[in-house]
């Protein structure tokens, strides 16, 4: 039951990757730019989470983990999770910005503005 966590985790970052690869957003368009992003988010978290652990903020529960600790009330799922997370954020972030450009750059999205009460004519 403890490689539950650590397997869903893997299962959701892999469907992170067939979205990414799908729509064309993160790795898929630029690999190099993607690969620094997401290293640097995680490696930001993990900063945090070691800073939260000194302090005696975060702290690792009864759950169920696989038990295995890079350091000190830092599990394993700990990397994996902050790389989905990120990998997450950039998705969608990159996603609704890809949506909102479609919207702005089509006519029927400028004459909608135009219609609306108060809209520039």
């Amino acid at each position: 039951m403890g490689a539950a966590y650590l397997l869903f985790l893997l299962v959701s970052l892999g469907c992170m990757m067939l979205l990414d690869q799908r729509l064309r957003l993160f790795f898929w368009d630029d690999p190099r730019r993607a690969a620094v992003v997401l290293v640097t988010g995680v490696l930001f978290f993990l900063v945090w989470d070691l800073a939260g652990i000194g302090l005696g903020i975060f702290y690792r529960g009864a759950t169920a983990m696989t038990g295995v600790m890079l350091a000190p009330e830092l599990p394993l799922e700990e990397p994996i999770f902050l790389a989905f997370l990120c990998y997450l954020v950039m998705n969608l972030f990159l996603w609704f910005r890809r949506i909102i450009a479609e919207r702005n750059s089509s006519p029927r999205g400028a004459r909608q503005l135009s219609d609306e009460p108060g809209g520039q004519p």
